[in-house]
């Protein structure tokens, strides 16, 4: 099961979800047809595939700001 937590800005997680968490840390990792476990090749096709990602959404982040604040 996948549960995800949402923060907005400086918004830091309340008291439950930080106990949630540190439960789900003491369970192990479980692999399966839906959740296969990545080869050290598909590892770093993911990393790079990330950082792309990353690099393409920080010059998206960059252009937007140029646009709505006229700063360069």
């Amino acid at each position: 099961m996948l549960k995800s937590f949402i923060l907005n800005g400086n918004e830091e997680p309340t008291a439950d979800q930080l106990k949630e968490i540190e439960e789900a840390s003491k369970h192990p990792i479980v692999f399966d047809d839906d959740a296969p476990e990545l080869s050290p090749a598909m590892i770093e096709a993911f990393k790079c595939s990330l950082a792309k990602k990353r690099k393409r959404d920080n010059k998206r982040n960059t252009l937007f700001e140029k646009i709505c604040t006229g700063v360069e």
